[in-house]
């Protein structure tokens, strides 16, 4: 599929690229999303925690909405589409992952960027409540890779997904977390890596035969926490290991349903690999747009709502009229 030329337009002073990243992530509000919580059990007995919001009139629809590395189902790029589709006729399910829900889960193991799993348990609760003929998945960041993932691998998707979009997208993790570890952004891979272990040091006390105080305290930069633990914990030999395989971009030549991937080029987040205009040009179920501005989750535009907000609801009633 052809490339698609962006129409975003960022206000003057939201165009360079920490100022959208930050103030997206620490100052936007959304207000009016009236959120009700439901509980899973997972097949390994641990828990999701889905944070549903409804249209005012029954809807056969729904988009699953994934929130990015450290976030939640509270985060305003998860609450901002949700308000958007609600008011558009269409529910919305935003998943938090394992951890982030503001309890901790109950396995050593967590979330990460391929758990495909626990998405495909989500996909099918939706499905087994009988009521949603059309899904839909819009995945920020950490949660973008894996819906790709997700759709990509090779399993049998149910009918009833018709599209995802997937934003600000680490298509290629190696190469994602080299830019994060870069002094560019140091300011942020501190603030990630704190919270990551804060997260995991009550996990010392409860799987001491799993990981050791020595090696917590090995653990000075997210590559050093992707090795340490995420690896570990969720079946990879290491950091390296995990990011080859987890990674989205391998499984996008796969992908059979309408896919659009919105990834800013001034995402300092983002690699060069992260930007898959092979991939895109190869598979005409994968649609690429790469704004100029937009930084990492930071399409701020005039009005509440964000440009990759209406570009996703765009995206779902045009697939819906195709």
């Amino acid at each position: 599929m052809p490339i698609i030329e962006s129409t975003y337009k960022p206000p003057f002073w939201a165009r360079k690229s920490f100022v959208s990243t930050v103030f997206s992530g620490l100052a936007r509000k959304v207000n009016g999303v009236e959120q009700t919580r439901e509980r899973i059990i997972l097949e390994d007995t641990d828990f999701l925690d889905l944070d549903w919001s409804y249209a005012k009139e029954k809807s056969n629809k729904v988009i699953i909405l994934l929130h990015g590395l450290e976030g939640s189902a509270q985060r305003p790029y998860i609450t901002g589409a949700a308000k958007l589709f609600n008011e558009n006729g269409i529910d919305a399910c935003a998943v938090n992952f394992r951890s982030c829900s503001g309890e901790p889960n109950l396995l050593f193991r967590s979330y990460h960027s391929g758990a495909t799993e626990d998405l495909d348990a989500v996909v099918q609760h939706v499905l087994s409540k009988g009521q949603y003929d059309e899904i839909y998945i819009k995945g920020i960041s950490l949660g973008a890779n894996m819906v790709l993932k997700y759709v990509g691998e090779g399993r049998a998707l149910p009918k009833e997904l018709k599209s995802v979009i997937a934003v600000s997208t680490p298509c290629d993790l190696r190469g994602s977390c080299g830019e994060l570890m870069s002094f560019k952004n140091k300011h942020y891979a501190i603030r990630f890596l704190a919270h990551l272990k804060d997260k995991l040091k009550p996990k010392l006390e409860q799987f001491p035969n799993s990981i050791s105080v020595t090696d917590f305290d090995s653990i000075k930069a997210l590559i050093d926490f992707d090795d340490v633990y995420t690896s570990k914990a969720h079946g990879f030999k290491d950091a390296l290991d995990y990011y080859e395989k987890a990674s989205c971009l391998q499984f996008l030549p796969n992908i059979k349903i309408p896919s659009l991937i919105i990834n800013a080029l001034n995402d300092s987040f983002l690699s060069a690999e992260c930007y898959p205009v092979k991939e895109a040009k190869q598979n005409s179920n994968v649609f690429l747009e790469m704004p100029k501005y937009g930084g990492h989750v930071g399409f701020i535009q005039k009005g509440k709502v964000y440009y990759n907000e209406q570009r996703a609801l765009e995206f779902v009633n045009d697939v819906e009229k195709s």
